[in-house]
């Protein structure tokens, strides 16, 4: 396990980006919140030719991760332990991610929680400065409340297009659908998941 984690969990050097990290020029995949891991150790095997990075606030939840990964099946990923905020910028190279994957971020359901919501405007400027310009962001959240805000923050935003008639639909976008541990818990619970594309202009 000790090499496992020196092998996938990421210690950068004062402002040194993420993408130093791999140094072999294939693109580059974040996927944000990768609680119990299936997402971000399932879908890159899948996509051989994609580099990933998964990042986690929770050392719980990297450990969790840890567990389902081997360097033999995930050579093209590793783990960034730090929060997603307005401040993703400073990890990552202007223009340089190929694609965004959120699932199920906290919904703060409670209101004068929802300043504590990832997405907000200042979120999605500095996301949209880290995409390259036709990078897709996907998102999935269970909270039908949190879904029509996450359509209203982006529809503000100068930096995106909908990729999707309906904003919000109740099927996967992806080529292949991973599902969590937390969509099985919560549809399980009468709680589908809600699916939004997103297009960074």
């Amino acid at each position: 396990m000790i090499a496992d984690r020196e092998h996938f969990v990421i210690e950068l050097a004062e402002d040194q980006p993420v993408n130093d990290i791999f140094a072999d020029g294939r693109d580059l995949y974040l996927e944000i919140g990768s609680g119990k891991g299936e997402f971000i150790s399932q879908y890159p095997i899948s996509h051989p030719q994609w580099n990933f990075i998964g990042m986690e606030m929770s050392e719980k939840r990297i450990r969790v991760c840890l567990n389902k990964l081997s360097v033999e099946k995930n050579p093209n990923v590793r783990l960034l332990r730090e929060k997603a905020d307005a401040g993703i910028a400073k990890f990552f190279l202007p223009e340089s991610l190929c694609g965004v994957f959120i699932q199920h971020p906290d919904p703060w359901p409670k209101r004068r929680h929802h300043r504590r919501r990832l997405f907000q405007q200042d979120f999605l400027t500095a996301l949209a400065g880290i995409m390259k310009p036709g990078a897709q962001v996907q998102i999935s959240t269970d909270h039908a409340d949190y879904a029509a805000w996450i359509v209203a923050e982006f529809f503000k935003s100068p930096h995106y297009l909908c990729l999707q008639d309906d904003p919000i639909q109740g099927h996967g976008n992806l080529d292949e659908h991973v599902v969590t541990w937390f969509e099985r818990e919560q549809r399980q619970l009468g709680y589908p998941p809600n699916f939004m594309l997103y297009k960074r202009i």
